[in-house]
């Protein structure tokens, strides 16, 4: 149990994790944001390949989406005894309890937070989308967006809108809402 005098990790952690809607830019934005301000970059999707040596899509496959959101809290609970890191998470990562959990308490979270049509114009071609692989792919990310908004709400401590502005304008933003300093001759982001 932690004392009153006793910092809330939280604050004292460093960490950022980003939360939205796959093709909201948690990933672009999150390197950015890292090399900005000389932190970590972690992408719970690629740290979840990185462990089981195989894609999101073969994990869906073989496991179901349950099995998948298993292997996803497992690794943000590990990611979150760290310091220092931006973290963008899967787009699903609010569903589960625990998760939303163990993302508030470890760090300042960001909803990265994008309409449908810029997440539909960013998602649509690509494949490595299980959840989107159905006969109306629009309509399932209306459908995702409807149920996970509120998720994404709820965890937030700042919501960022990331519509048309470029990456570094968005950054640089982010890095005043959240109180920070970039780096020192930190090399501005590239599209």
């Amino acid at each position: 149990m932690r004392s009153e005098t006793t910092p809330h990790p939280k604050r004292t952690s460093g960490n950022v994790v980003l939360v939205g809607m796959m093709g909201a830019g948690k990933t672009t934005v999150g390197k950015c944001l890292a090399r900005q301000l000389g932190k970590t970059f972690i992408d719970s999707d690629d740290e979840i390949q990185r462990r089981t040596g195989v894609s999101i899509p073969h994990i869906f496959e073989v496991e179901g989406e349950e099995g998948f959101r298993r292997r996803e809290s497992g690794v943000i609970h590990d990611l979150m005894q760290r310091n220092d890191i931006i973290l963008a998470t899967g787009g699903g990562a609010v569903i589960r309890p625990e998760n939303r959990g163990e993302i508030r308490e470890n760090g300042v979270v960001v909803y990265l937070k994008g309409s449908l049509h810029e997440l539909w114009q960013r998602t649509r071609h690509d494949r490595n989308r299980p959840l989107l692989q159905t006969a109306d792919p629009r309509a399932k990310l209306q459908e995702l967006l409807s149920q996970r908004d509120p998720l994404y709400t709820e965890v937030a401590d700042l919501i960022v809108l990331t519509g048309k502005q470029g990456v570094q304008t968005l950054v640089s933003e982010l890095i005043k809402k959240l109180g920070l300093s970039p780096l020192n001759g930190s090399e501005p982001c590239k599209p």
